[in-house]
């Protein structure tokens, strides 16, 4: 911990226990238990008045007890060993005998004055401090201990003891006796190389501790990770673990890592570099892990400028998820082995005596390399680095970096090991031709040495998914037993390597049934949950899955599978079995939960684990997350239309079937359903609006009313908003930390708008899910594993959410106030706002979540920003190989691309969908003041004559732009002119003769603009009839016109309140709160560039003129 920079210097040395236990009569206890002890058994020595040492010990609690005894045993060690002299060790032994005499016939008291001890313990501490401090002249060293040690002895003598000076004329007349003995000064002879001794050493820091920690520790170690992982360890060794075997007789094992392109250690550059608002990655995660960045500044003190520089990339790499933490936390597990190892050989002996005892002597190194030889045998670690071989032979900086990078790995750890996939152009039968390997590397002297090539029979990365393919091919070179496979944005703890043996016998444990496992299922810690609320959020969701979950999958669902790493697997089951990761391509999107199928199916057993943790990183930004959820929605998608679901469906038994389906697909298709419940509803309250059934229902008196249903609906209402889904979470938080803890917490969130983020992943969920039923062609998602809690742009949110959550949200928004508008009048239940207020929350979170929980959001300048971003990209002009992000035309192509490979089934259901659009307009056009309350179907036929009409006149005007807008701009102006004034003359017409009424110009929108929409969806649906028939870019307009449209609806909200800077600090507290918590000044990240410029401006400028 000390290392990864969790605890300070302090910290370390209060929670040490102490390596050698059998110096002193008494338990030594770590410092932090005994903090404060020794000065407030001094202050109660000094103040106590009686003459009886037995009422004096009573009152000291045990601890004190404890550390007034190992300290006077100890500082007498210590002084005794520094002299040389005989006669002043006899000084020394008398002394001490005197204090043992008094104290066993209970005259202490009576022998010794308390009243000197404060003076006594400043001699001490000043002593002790000594002993600590760096010297560089030896004989001022020695002097100045000497001293020190004389005015102890002194004050002990004439202060403390009452018949001290005896003790001294005793020595004095001894010495004279002996003339064999030079006449030197009393304690002149000291021994400064024990010093150097680390037993020794330790024994000084801890008496120092003692001595001077004034304050208690129980808050010790600060840092909230720390606790955590200590609090979790002790706790673990409670649990029902099996015994761990030694080393030699373990399971040995593997760890598998796949690896593509990120991050694997920050460059200086990239530390540095600042983004929009002036802020770096480091001044961000020096700000927001504030007391570890004052723990690494301690520990490097003293380091080199260059030095000081590389260590600093590794800080801040151990904080992001990097394949560097990946690499370090795996590599724990070698490093506990060689320790066990090093524990068993040296026999108890060695944990008695202290891990200083087994420091080898230079006659005995083997038994180092015979450890580390055990733990290469037991343990390997290989990292799937799948295009290692063309960042090798690149020219791109990026590229040039990870390799560089990767090597510098293997050359730090020799044991690790990296597989890629080399692609060689080879003459086969006189022809060139591309042959693929798979090859296995090592480190070198310098350089990487190869190990193992394999010939491949092609690409493997094309024929199936990328990340599955990338173990596949690896998998071969993995050894042992078991497998466990982590992904590259996870870490491990050292205290947990401990465990691995233990956790690897539960392969081979006897259990009631003929099975054994096949996969041993871990919990995990979620470590990027303090970033942000969104994180917070994120990681307590994970946390409730992760533990409460699984355990009841596992246990007695017997429904548990591989929900992603790390997972360990039963090697040989597997590899025998079609391995651990099926790969084809769009089905086996989610490649993890497949295996966990695989192994069911073919007769596995699978287990959850909560003795054990392994460190995850989860996304901290709400694109971020979004994404990942989508495509956790697309994988369960297709694992809907697999055929591993249906075998496991027909295998399992009715009550097990039943917890299949609800703990894995059955979890989406019910979030579809709930979406798709919310639309029935609305459109059936719609039709009973429209129809007049509603009206009659409510104003006829010979239909009896009961309010019996709207009263549950009401009830029912206030679940919709999820807090059922919130249940196990705040059971879960409470067994672990208390339910006072899981309150506030669970408040906390709710003030944080938790409610609107998991709404707004609800949909999240159905669209991508239903997509996927519909259509499948389900792709992979990065989501990058950066710091991104920046703010996003308004053109990234809105390609983003703009068919998933924008067309949903203002369709619903249209229906609920088509339903308070025309049902108004009649109605006079007082429920309507109980029934429709989970919608209303529904919509607003769809709607404006991404804005909420955006950074800078409100911010005005960003605002202003966005919106010239937004016009730009909408604007421009899409073709072959301009990306989604630079036009509009290129993202609303890529936008229909599943309808380019559906088959008819999904095109015919498109249409279908598209079509309940007209109802709006067929039940609007019947309630106009102009229509005069006729029910004639030619009021209908006239409505789309308006439709047309108005389509032919966006048609016009889009053909002028084309034709005339570059080369007769005056042409063009009159045309439009003339457009307009005639649309003028036709609502002055309709206002003086047919009875048209500002209302129904309102209603008309709330009629044509779903109509218009029902056409561009069917125009989509059918792109190749309307390219062949020639009105495709007729198509492409009216949607640039609807997005326009949407745009600017969505925006403007936003936009409103970005003129009150209160909203914007506001939100900047909502989103960073748990940040806060925890000391993050986030107003200093933000507003970070205008700090350091003034800050360099005061520098800059020159001092005012004295006077």
């Amino acid at each position: 911990m000390r290392m990864e920079d969790l605890i300070s210097n302090d910290e370390r040395d209060l929670l040490l226990v102490p390596s050698s236990s059998n110096d002193v009569s008494v338990i030594q206890w770590p410092p932090f238990l005994l903090a404060s002890k020794i000065p407030i058994a001094l202050d109660m020595a000094k103040d106590f008045k009686g003459t009886n040492g037995a009422d004096l010990f009573r009152r000291m609690d045990e601890y004190m007890r404890f550390a007034v005894v190992e300290f006077y045993e100890t500082i007498r060690d210590i002084i005794y060993s520094l002299l040389q002299d005989d006669s002043d060790r006899m000084i020394i032994r008398q002394i001490c005998y005197e204090v043992d005499v008094s104290i066993q016939q209970q005259r202490f008291l009576q022998e010794f004055r308390t009243s000197g001890l404060p003076l006594l313990s400043d001699k001490l501490e000043k002593f002790l401090h000594t002993l600590l401090s760096n010297y560089e002249d030896p004989d001022m060293f020695r002097a100045q201990i000497i001293n020190i040690l004389q005015d102890i002895i002194e004050i002990i003598v004439q202060d403390v003891m009452v018949r001290g000076r005896e003790i001294l004329e005793r020595a004095h007349y001894a010495a004279e006796d002996d003339e064999s003995v030079k006449k030197e000064q009393r304690f002149g002879k000291i021994n400064i190389d024990l010093i150097r001794n680390k037993t020794w050493r330790e024994k000084v820091v801890r008496l120092h501790l003692l001595l001077t920690t004034k304050e208690s520790a129980i808050n010790v170690p600060s840092n909230l990770d720390a606790r955590r992982r200590i609090t979790f360890f002790a706790n673990s060794l409670f649990m029902n673990m099996p015994s761990a075997p030694k080393v030699r007789d373990m399971l040995s094992f593997s760890v598998l890592t796949p690896y593509y392109k990120e991050d694997v250690l920050y460059s200086e550059e990239e530390l540095n570099h600042e983004n929009e608002d002036g802020i770096t990655i480091l001044f961000y995660l020096q700000t927001i892990y504030r007391d570890e960045w004052k723990n690494f500044e301690e520990r490097i003190t003293g380091c080199a400028p260059k030095d000081r520089a590389e260590l600093t990339r590794h800080w801040v790499s151990y904080r992001a998820q990097t394949l560097a933490r990946t690499v370090r936390g795996m590599m724990y597990y070698r490093r506990a082995l060689e320790l066990q190892y090093l524990l068993e050989f040296a026999g108890e002996n060695a944990i008695i005596n202290g891990l200083p005892s087994m420091e080898l002597s230079n006659e005995d190194r083997s038994l180092s390399e015979r450890a580390q030889a055990l733990a290469d045998l037991k343990f390997t670690y290989v990292v799937s680095c799948q295009i290692y071989g063309a960042q090798k032979k690149s020219s791109d900086g990026r590229d040039r970096s990870c390799y560089n990078n990767i090597l510098n790995l293997m050359l730090k750890y020799p044991s690790l090991r990296v597989a890629y996939i080399d692609e060689r152009e080879e003459t086969v039968n006189g022809k060139q031709q591309k042959v693929y390997y798979s090859v296995l590397v090592k480190g070198g002297d310098k350089l990487d040495e190869e190990i193992y090539r394999i010939k491949l029979p092609g690409p493997p990365t094309e024929i199936g998914e990328g990340k599955p393919e990338n173990q596949n091919h690896a998998i071969i070179f993995t050894r042992g037993e078991a497998l466990q496979t982590i992904d590259m944005n996870q870490d491990n703890y050292f205290e947990e390597a401990f465990k691995m043996r233990n956790v690897l016998e539960e392969f081979i444990t006897p259990r009631r049934g003929p099975r054994k496992p096949t996969i041993l299922g871990l919990r995990e810690h979620i470590f990027t949950g303090s970033v942000s609320s969104l994180a917070w959020f994120m990681s307590n969701q994970e946390t409730s899955f992760v533990t409460i979950g699984q355990r009841i999958l596992a246990n007695p669902l017997r429904v548990r599978f591989h929900y992603g790493h790390p997972d360990i697997f039963d090697r040989i089951f597997h590899i025998t079995r079609g391995g651990i990761s099926k790969a084809s391509k769009i089905i086996n999107l989610s490649e993890d939960i497949f295996s966990g199928y695989n192994s069911t199916l073919r007769g596995g057993y699978i287990t959850h684990h909560e003795y054990i943790q392994v460190g995850k990183g989860r996304d901290v930004g709400m694109n971020q997350i979004s994404l990942f959820e989508a495509k956790v929605a697309n994988g369960n998608g297709e694992q809907t239309l697999s055929r591993d679901v249906y075998r496991l469906g027909r295998r399992f038994d009715f009550y097990r079937m039943l917890s299949f389906y609800f703990t894995t697909v059955g979890f989406y298709f019910s979030s579809m359903i709930t979406v798709l419940i919310v639309y029935v509803f609305l459109y059936g309250r719609l039709y009973m609006v429209m129809s007049g059934v509603e009206m009659e229902i409510l104003t006829n008196a010979t239909i009896r009313q009961s309010n019996a249903l709207e009263e549950a609906l009401a009830t029912q209402s206030v679940f919709q908003l999820g807090l059922l889904l919130v249940l196990p979470m705040v059971m879960e938080i409470g067994l672990e930390k208390g339910f006072r803890t899981a309150l506030g917490d669970f408040i906390i969130m709710q003030l944080q708008l938790a409610s609107v983020f998991f709404t707004f992943q609800l949909g999240t969920k159905a669209h991508y899910y239903g997509k996927t039923i519909l259509h499948g062609g389900s792709k992979y998602r990065a989501t990058g594993r950066g710091f991104v809690v920046f703010h996003a742009k308004f053109a990234d949110n809105y390609r983003l959410y703009s068919r998933s959550h924008f067309v949903k949200g203002i369709e619903l928004l249209m229906l609920l106030i088509i339903y308070e508008v025309y049902g108004e009048s009649y109605r006079s239940s007082n429920l309507y706002l109980f029934i429709t207020f989970s919608m209303w929350f529904l919509v607003a979170s769809w709607l404006f979540a991404p804005f909420v929980f955006n950074p800078s959001g409100f911010d005005w300048q960003k605002t202003v920003d966005d919106w010239t971003d937004w016009k730009r990209w909408m604007g421009n002009r899409g073709g072959i190989g301009i990306p989604p992000e630079k036009s509009w035309e290129s993202w609303w192509d890529g936008e229909q691309e599943h309808l380019k490979y559906t088959n008819l089934r999904g095109r015919i259901m498109e249409i279908i969908l598209a079509c309940r659009f007209f109802v709006y307009q067929y039940g609007i056009v019947y309630h106009l003041d102009i229509s005069h309350r006729i029910k004639s179907l030619l009021v209908y036929g006239l409505s789309w004559v308006v439709m047309i009409s108005a389509l032919l006149v966006l048609k016009m005007v889009s053909m002028g732009r084309r034709k005339f807008g570059t080369d007769f701009q005056l042409t063009f102006r009159i045309l439009k002119a003339l457009l307009f004034l005639g649309f003028l003359s036709v609502l002055t017409v309709l206002f003086v003769v047919c009875n048209l009424t500002i209302a129904d110009l309102f209603a008309s929108i709330l009629a044509f603009i779903p109509t218009g929409w029902a056409l561009l969806l069917i125009g989509q649906a059918c792109r190749g009839l309307f390219k062949g028939i020639g009105l495709w870019d007729s198509i492409k307009e009216l949607g640039r016109a609807y997005e326009y449209i949407m745009g600017l609806l969505i925006f403007s909200p936003s936009a409103i309140l970005s003129w009150f800077p209160f909203v914007n600090e506001f939100q900047t507290r909502l989103l960073f709160n748990q940040a806060f918590s925890r000391g993050l000044q986030i107003s200093m990240i933000l507003q970070g560039r205008k700090d350091k410029d003034d800050a360099a401006a005061k520098k800059d400028k020159p001092p005012p003129p004295a006077k």
